[in-house]
């Protein structure tokens, strides 16, 4: 991992602003110029972060022709799994151009290693952190071996029990892993806005302690705002370039300036819930004078009492606060007072 690597890193996880993490999964459709294409996207719209996907049709499946390989519902029905990874994979020789590629530009990059293999090829390449994806999480053997690397972990949950969790939870602890994020995700491509639970955030956060965000697969950027609102850490999501019309996951991504769209989401969801307790804003504290408060309303005399009929609780603002009111009817003034003026308790004899 290089200096910049680390001072980035150290800056997104400490500035509590969540963090855009662009997938390109399997978007640049075999060209290399394309995945680049994808990076630079992702840098120009505000993204954070870039992850590439890192296995080959053999380290995923074997070839084979049995029921079992075969995809039966869902956006890649019909595929045999190691023809759809053969297509859809990001070659290993692309890799160090990429992660290069990503550095010279300014933006984080890292992987999904789908195997021990992918881990030791990944740490070659000084990968700074490494994410899990959810149908590797039960992989304890995968989970010992990226832990070890002492990197950063992502850790996606899709389709995990809670039991689940706490198992490659603590694997990852026991085995070096001292900071660890874990992604709420829906395994469902795309995900429906009626999949989501996001209190699920909140229940990882107080159970792990951690930092918790979300990959989403889903079409609405809605769910994003939402998120975000739950408290998620970290958004994931698919990219693809601007007028894009093909490629494996292009259902369920989001295009071009949407990631600016969907970073400028999040920056406005945060900024309205990160406060913790109630305060005014500047606005409001402007707006103060507009609020109610006591008035004289009728000519007052010296020593005359005060009453219903000559101070009222109206607005603007510039009297005392109409808690005193009650208080006040019945006692005297101290001196000779004008319809209009603003009530003072100096007024009270």
């Amino acid at each position: 991992m290089s200096k910049i690597e680390k001072k980035i890193i150290s800056k997104l996880f400490k500035n509590n602003f969540p963090i855009l993490v662009a997938e390109l999964s399997s978007n640049h459709n075999g060209k290399l110029e394309q995945a680049k294409k994808l990076i630079k996207c992702a840098k120009e719209n505000g993204a954070d972060a870039v992850k590439l996907q890192t296995y080959t049709a053999d380290t995923m499946t074997i070839k084979s022709n049995k029921k079992y390989f075969k995809i039966k519902k869902g956006l890649w029905r019909g595929n045999n799994l190691w023809n759809l990874y053969n297509r859809a994979h990001t070659p290993y020789k692309w890799h160090k151009e990429l992660f290069n590629y990503a550095r010279k530009i300014g933006i984080l990059c890292f992987s999904t290693p789908f195997d021990e293999n992918a881990v030791d090829f990944l740490e070659k390449l000084k990968c700074p952190i490494y994410k899990v994806a959810s149908f590797e999480m039960t992989d304890i053997p995968l989970i010992k071996k990226i832990a070890k690397t002492g990197k950063p972990m992502f850790i996606s949950t899709g389709m995990a029990n809670l039991n689940e969790i706490k198992t490659t939870f603590d694997v990852a602890r026991k085995n070096g892993a001292s900071d660890i994020t874990l992604l709420y995700c829906v395994s469902n491509y795309p995900s429906n806005i009626n999949d989501f639970h996001l209190n699920n955030i909140k229940i990882l956060k107080d159970k792990f302690k951690c930092r918790v965000g979300l990959s989403d697969h889903s079409v609405d950027m809605k769910i994003t705002a939402a998120a975000i609102a739950a408290g998620a850490d970290v958004i994931e999501k698919h990219i693809a370039l601007k007028n894009q019309k093909k490629g494996f996951d292009i259902k369920f991504s989001i295009k071009g300036n949407e990631i600016k769209k969907l970073k400028n989401i999040m920056t406005e969801t945060y900024k309205l819930v990160e406060k913790k307790f109630f305060y005014r804003n500047k606005n409001e504290k402007i707006n103060l004078k507009f609020r109610r408060s006591i008035f004289v309303v009728k000519k007052i005399r010296k020593n005359e009492k005060f009453s219903k009929a000559n101070i009222r609780r109206i607005r603007p603002g510039y009297g005392a606060k109409p808690m005193y009111y009650e208080k006040i009817i019945g006692k005297k003034s101290v001196k000779n007072l004008s319809p209009g003026t603003p009530f003072d308790l100096k007024f009270i004899k």
